[in-house]
């Protein structure tokens, strides 16, 4: 069994099956509040993420630029998550564009001049119905640290950049365009002076790009070009057309010719790629998509005559790139979903060369040090081969995960659930009792194929539903890893149409009945064991009889790729006010609803004012607020538009308003998600990042802090825990912890000089360290800071003498902890770990505990407790509950009990440290006055030399008492019958009796007795030494010019 929880401690009920959430009177009838112009992004930057991951299974790569003259160094292009770079040979990556306008990476280019000159295309060419779209063409002079936009926006998608080989100011770029519309902005485009202008060198028609270019490595005026016709529609693909062809110019672009000796030239071609052999340029390789000649073709004069080698050629649209060996013109690499090898020149392939990585291959790179070196992209990943791809490791350290969805479950710490694009569904904590952090292996699958939804039963943890493309649901049961198939199935006849992505929920009334989307809306009342049926909600057109660019379906190149069925639903949801009040939103534009539970419906799609006809939905969200209150976002970038369509209704769609306010348009909406308690708290996920609205979408503002540029897909707020649970496409899965002090947020909390938000109650889990060492080519990524997130907002920045000070107090008064805070105007925040202060405080640069970490302080008993946050003469307090681990069960006499102890304990290494630190002192100081003294001519009175070496004798003996000061490096055991120092002693009955939470155990309390009795000896000595020997002996000195012994305060 796998269990989705670190800790499984059974499902905490919430009222009416955890979902539902009260919504307070107060906030239910309130007017929307005026836009707080306060709010900004900059207010919130101390509000920081955290990426979980997972980086187990990666996402699709596009691209490799790699530094030959020393390949260690290389950058890694994602279609949706950004660009990586590693200079230890991928022992550690870090993301270098991630504030950039868009982290969809179409190609990289490092100029061969000059590897610290790199150029980014940026929208990848992949031609997929979830494809991200780019902002055009950057440029890096330093390795990635600082970035210049070059312009090109408006291209969309790039497929290839190269740069001449010994200038790198010039640069060839293949601009495809747009993948849903015509666009002018597309063609094969030049640059001479580093991107500063460009010119079209060739433009065919808008509705025609470039997909890729190749140079010759030794004559870089000829090049090779692939023109490509494509156009995606909501209802499916075409993939060719007579403006598709191989070009050539021999001039820099200047004039080019189309190449066609020996290539297809009757009907329509689709996507091509080239690349030239760099040790005889004269040998270029093209692969071809065409109805009947496509496949690998092969020249040796330059492309004048070409030589069809062999059909190959899998699923064009997506791969069409061919590679040659740099070492041997014979060895070929042609993408795929497995990847394709020949060793004649292309004649004959094999596909079972790679195995045990991902398939779907976008990107590769040979070493033309050695060919044996390979680097290869999927849609998994990141794969390096040392003996040319018979063995391969798979760097699972770079988070790419291209989640579509993301759920919840109610365990203590959460998990999150959701499906990934090529990648199945998974299924991580949102936190572990590790202190590491959360790892790999932390997360396990739960699905296959394409995932989408995951849906996790409120009242049964262990029931998930998992479904994949083409409507294959799925129920697991994870104390088994048993599932059962619900796809719903016809009794005969009629083929139902389900979405890419079709979407499940299960209702916020009763947890056993659940929804499905196909064509129709299915509903369960017995968690999918049977299934009733709705009317079609969508417009049931024939997509046979629509057309692309003139052409009807059976006249398509890579038909419909990607998109089985259309006029299917794609959103779904139930009012959590009321059973049976359903909304539907479909692909082909209608937005039903229904408030019989889907006995009758209407369309209410026509009554959205300013909406094309026939928008997909990309989500409805029913609202809190009212019976008949809903959001719905429609995504019009499948028909090239680029509109940012957001509304809201309460009245069952009879009624809409706009609520899209300031967000950007050319980045459309994915999802809109209401805080649970607080309605006019909402969150939005767009095509290149998260926005939040406090007043119900009159006004946005962009959430940044540690959040890249990126698809935000899903949007979830825990209603336990109230945190912001992110779905990306492209960098995983992102969480900000606690956003209840968002739902405080306003103006008047922003103009008081101090204001301190509630915080959630907060769990003393116990964690500890699992794994060891690990090096660093591991992922682990952070669990939120121990305890309780204390967030407050500061009016300015303080002086820099004004400290913000933040103290915890008891139910009594007293003050069990005080900790600094950080002092930037607006948001911050700090962290409390329910701990009683550290009873050793090191010193900057002071050596630490080792593999045991810091000291810590002891846990604090649960209760309620006070944190006051102030800055000079202004504060703010509010209470904290502390809560115990739920998996520790100690009854009131024996935490009393543990508590005392492990006080005492804490208070004894204390003062144990206090004395070893003043024994260590006056020891070194004596050492070195008796070296000087021996030194001194003439030599000092025998009454000094005496009296110092009898300070010293004791200093010593204290000092070897309290705790051993080896040289470092030694590594003999301890002289026999010697006792363990004190300072260890009182160290390791602490760690004893903190180690488990029980009251202590005879012996443990028996040793702590006696430290505190060895102790109190000691502690007089060194207060003998303190206040009455070095004293004495400074009298001495001063009256023969010896300085003196600083001696500090006695020990208490």
């Amino acid at each position: 069994m796998r269990s989705l929880g670190v800790a499984q401690v059974g499902v905490f009920a919430l009222a009416a099956f955890m979902v539902r959430v009260p919504v307070s009177a107060a906030e239910k009838k309130a007017p929307v509040a005026a836009a707080s112009p306060a709010i900004t992004s900059e207010t919130l930057k101390g509000l920081e993420f955290r990426n979980i991951g997972p980086a187990i299974m990666g996402g699709r790569v596009d691209d490799f630029a790699v530094a030959e003259s020393r390949p260690s160094t290389f950058y890694v292009g994602a279609a949706s998550g950004g660009l990586w770079k590693t200079e230890n040979n991928g022992t550690t990556f870090e993301p270098v564009f991630a504030d950039q306008e868009s982290s969809s990476i179409g190609d990289v280019a490092i100029a061969p001049s000059d590897p610290s000159i790199l150029y980014v295309g940026t929208g990848e060419p992949n031609n997929r119905q979830s494809s991200s779209w780019g902002h055009g063409v950057y440029r890096t002079n330093d390795g990635g640290k600082t970035w210049t936009h070059l312009g090109l926006a408006d291209t969309h998608h790039i497929g290839r950049v190269v740069v001449h080989p010994t200038n790198p100011d010039v640069v060839y770029v293949a601009a495809l365009g747009h993948l849903w519309g015509p666009n002018k902005e597309r063609g094969l485009y030049k640059s001479t002076d580093g991107g500063k202008t460009w010119t079209n060198t060739k433009f065919i028609d808008e509705d025609t790009g470039f997909v890729d270019v190749a140079m010759d490595p030794q004559s870089p005026n000829i090049l090779y070009a692939a023109s490509y016709q494509r156009r995606r529609s909501p209802f499916g693909y075409s993939g060719g057309g007579p403006g598709s062809a191989l070009w050539k110019t021999i001039d820099g672009g200047a004039t080019w010719k189309k190449l066609t000796e020996g290539l297809p030239k009757e009907g329509d071609v689709g996507r091509i790629g080239v690349t030239v052999y760099r040790r005889d340029p004269r040998i270029v390789y093209a692969l071809f998509e065409h109805a009947k000649e496509g496949g690998i073709y092969r020249s040796e004069d330059r492309g004048e005559t070409w030589k069809k080698m062999s059909d190959t050629n899998p699923r064009p649209s997506y791969y069409s790139q061919v590679h040659i060996d740099p070492n041997n013109d014979q060895r070929i690499w042609v993408l795929g979903a497995p990847m394709f090898y020949s060793e004649d020149g292309g004649k004959s392939f094999r596909n079972d060369l790679v195995q045990k990585i991902h398939g779907d291959y976008h990107a590769l790179w040979i070493d033309p040090a050695d060919s044996n070196h390979v680097l290869a992209g999927s849609d998994g990943g990141i794969h390096v081969s040392w003996d040319r791809g018979r063995s391969w490791d798979y760097i699972n350290t770079v988070t790419l995960a291209q989640f579509y969805e993301v759920a919840y479950d109610m365990r203590r710490p959460y998990s999150v659930c959701g499906g990934l694009q090529d990648n199945g569904s998974w299924c991580g904590p949102s936190r572990t009792l590790y202190t590491q952090g959360i790892a790999n292996e932390d997360w396990f699958r739960i699905g296959g194929g394409d995932g989408f939804h995951a849906a996790i039963d409120p009242t049964d943890a262990d029931t998930v539903y998992t479904e994949s493309q083409d409507g294959n649901v799925q129920r697991l049961d994870l104390r088994t890893n048993e599932r059962r198939v619900i796809r719903p199935e016809p009794a005969g006849g009629e083929r139902y149409r389900f979405n890419w992505n079709s979407p499940i929920v299960i209702s916020p009334h009763d947890a056993k009945t659940i929804f499905y989307g196909g064509n129709r809306l299915f509903i369960s009342h017995d968690r999918g064991d049977t299934w009733t049926q709705t009317a079609d909600l969508t417009n049931a057109a024939s997509r046979d009889k629509m057309t692309i660019l003139g052409k009807s379906a059976k006249e398509f190149l890579s038909r419909n790729d990607g998109v089985v069925h259309f006029g299917t639903v794609t959103t779904l949801a139930e009012s959590p006010l009321k059973a049976g009040a359903l909304w539907a939103g479909t692909d082909d534009g209608n937005l039903q609803v229904s408030r019989d539970g889907g006995v009758t419906w209407t369309n209410v799609a026509g009554r959205v004012p300013g909406v094309p006809k026939g928008t997909y939905v990309s989500r409805v969200e029913a609202s809190r607020s009212g019976e008949g209150a809903a959001y719905a976002a429609f995504d019009g970038h499948r028909a090239d538009d680029y509109g940012v369509y957001l509304f809201h209704t309460e009245d069952y769609g009879q009624t809409w308003r706009s609520v899209a306010g300031n967000l950007p348009r050319g980045w459309t909406v994915h999802v809109v998600r209401e805080h649970p308690r607080h309605p006019n708290l909402l969150f939005v996920g767009t095509e290149n990042g998260l926005w939040a609205s406090w007043d119900r979408g009159g006004s946005w503002v962009r959430l940044t802090g540690k959040l890249p540029t990126v698809p935000v897909f899903d949007v979830q707020v825990h209603p336990r825990d109230d945190d912001l649970i992110v779905a990306t496409h492209g960098r995983g899965v992102f969480i900000l912890d606690d956003v209840s002090s968002l739902a405080s947020l306003d103006r008047d909390a922003l103009a008081a000089e101090v204001r301190l938000f509630e915080a959630r109650p907060a769990a003393e889990y116990r964690v500890y360290n699992h794994k060891g060492n690990t090096g660093h080519k591991a992922f682990l990524a952070p669990n939120p800071a121990d305890g309780v997130i204390v967030t407050y907002a500061l009016k300015a920045k303080p002086a820099d003498k004004d400290d913000v000070k933040i103290v915890v107090k008891d139910a009594s008064g007293a003050t069990v902890r005080e900790l600094k805070g950080a002092k930037e105007a607006g948001l911050n925040r700090a962290s409390w770990d329910l701990r009683h202060e550290p009873p050793v405080k090191r010193e900057p640069g002071e050596p630490g505990e080792g593999f045991f970490g810091p000291p810590r302080g002891p846990f604090v008993p649960p209760g309620t407790y006070t944190v006051t946050v102030s800055v000079g003469s202004a504060s703010d307090s509010k209470p904290v509950m502390v809560q115990e681990d739920p998996r520790v069960q100690l009854s009131d006499a024996d935490r009393r009990a543990w508590y005392e102890a492990a006080r005492k304990g804490a208070q004894l290494w204390g003062r144990a440290d206090a004395v070893n630190r003043a024994a260590a002192s006056l020891k070194k100081q004596l050492g070195e006055l008796q070296q000087a003294a021996a030194k001194r001519d003439p030599k000092p009175p025998e009454a000094v030399t005496s009296a110092v070496k009898a300070a010293a004798d004791k200093a010593d003996a204290l000092a070897l008492r309290m705790s051993r000061q080896e040289p470092l490096g030694f590594a003999g055991a301890p002289l026999e019958d010697d006792p363990d120092p004190l300072l260890a002693r009182a160290r390791s009955v602490y760690l004893a009796v903190g180690s488990l939470s029980a009251a202590p155990t005879t012996q443990q309390q028996q040793s702590l007795d006696e430290v505190a009795r060895q102790l109190e000896e000691a502690a007089k000595e060194a207060n003998v030494l303190i206040a009455q020997d070095v004293p004495a002996l400074n009298r001495l000195l001063s009256d023969n010019g010896m300085g003196r012994i600083e001696t500090g305060k006695p020990v208490e």
